[in-house]
């Protein structure tokens, strides 16, 4: 018979790992937050933008989905890191565009510094960026 008290020491450790798996991947975390940020302001501009703000959106989504991949290998193969990010400016032309680029430019940053391939979905995850890093810029370079 199990004791409660190795079932909740059991499910505590295990809790434990968990939370701090977590907490050791802070530029995966990081550029998953920008990347969503992105998005955002991406979902915020006006629509017309010769069709780049609607791949841009597409490349974030895909990186995101890279994101959270490279993750969770990471938390399966329990590679740790620890440092700090940082925030990125902002211009007030097409304010919208704009943040999300600079949104895009520190996920990539993010990304960069991370350690470990994360099963290879980190640098997948950088190749989206860059696409929409390119889409983004073709879309302020469009205009409105």
């Amino acid at each position: 018979m199990i004791s409660r008290r190795l079932v909740s020491g059991s499910l505590l450790t295990l809790l434990a790992f968990v939370a701090i798996s977590y907490a050791q991947q802070p530029f995966m975390n990081a550029a998953r937050t920008d990347l969503q940020q992105a998005r955002a302001q991406l979902n915020a501009a006006t629509h017309n933008k010769g069709g780049h703000r609607t791949k841009a959106i597409g490349y974030i989504n895909s990186a995101i989905a890279e994101v959270n991949a490279g993750a969770r290998f990471d938390r399966r193969h329990n590679h740790a890191q620890i440092s700090f990010g940082t925030v990125a400016n902002t211009t007030a032309d097409q304010p919208h565009m704009q943040r999300a680029l600079a949104n895009l430019r520190q996920a990539k940053s993010n990304l960069e510094r991370a350690t470990n391939d994360k099963g290879g979905h980190r640098v997948k995850a950088i190749g989206y960026v860059n696409s929409a890093i390119d889409q983004v810029q073709k879309g302020i370079d469009a205009g409105d």
